[in-house]
């Protein structure tokens, strides 16, 4: 019998897909079967910026052209930024929340179509620790992502009847080139570690298992749903 982890033949795009854990899950589902687009604002060829409806439009457009449908929308494009929240221009916390949470929304409002006419549409949204907790002078970032944990469960209510199954997955830290230089050997990726009971950050592609996971027909009925790779932060203690 086949395997209801198989992806073969389905057509996954992952926004943000050419760099960090973006890159790892597109290649992750690939290796499963998928026929992956990734997209990237910095495309040499067509960009996707989620900040640009008309980009993903024209993306949207071209893979449809291309691969003929669209089965699995993976939203991995975002960013952070660290600074004190009393004096953080408004422009810089609108462009920060734009692209982490209403650029999810304009992803997922442009892919609608060939995800209902799928018939086993998915949407995997990469959500935070930030989602569930405070993290010192991130607030816009935490923000942003606890409206986009918030987002993707009022997706899997809406859009359920249409079947399409709106997920998440919150990663723990991940060391990626948007925020190695304030976790790798600082005071507050010292004290992520302490926190996390395996005591160590987490690698890109072992996020892969539960994007395979949502993107399955393993995953036939959870949507609405948050998976949590963190090493136990979430649910840690006292650890030591």
């Amino acid at each position: 019998m086949p395997s209801r982890l198989d992806l073969t033949d389905r057509v996954a795009v992952v926004i943000g897909g050419t760099s960090g854990i973006g890159r790892a899950l597109a290649s992750g589902l690939a290796d499963h079967g998928a026929r992956v687009v990734p997209a990237s604002r910095r495309s040499p060829t067509l960009p996707a910026d989620v900040r640009d409806r008309g980009s993903l439009d024209a993306f949207r457009d071209a893979v449809l052209e291309r691969f003929g449908a669209v089965d699995i929308l993976v939203n991995a494009a975002g960013y952070t930024s660290k600074q004190p929240t009393a004096t953080m221009p408004e422009d810089q916390w609108s462009c920060l929340v734009d692209t982490n949470l209403t650029g999810v929304l304009r992803a997922c409002q442009s892919f609608y179509g060939p995800l209902k006419e799928s018939g086993r549409g998915r949407i995997i949204n990469i959500v935070s620790l930030g989602s569930f907790l405070a993290f010192h002078e991130v607030a816009a970032y935490c923000a942003s992502k606890a409206g986009l944990l918030s987002l993707t469960r009022s997706l899997a209510c809406e859009w359920a009847q249409d079947g399409i199954c709106v997920n998440a997955i919150a990663p723990g830290v991940f060391p990626t080139e948007l925020n190695s230089e304030i976790v790798k050997d600082t005071p507050r990726g010292r004290e992520i570690l302490t926190r996390t009971p395996m005591r160590r950050f987490g690698n890109p592609e072992e996020l892969v298992g539960a994007a395979v996971l949502l993107a399955s027909d393993g995953a036939s009925f959870m949507t609405g749903q948050c998976i949590t790779v963190d090493g136990g932060y979430l649910a840690s203690g006292v650890n030591s």
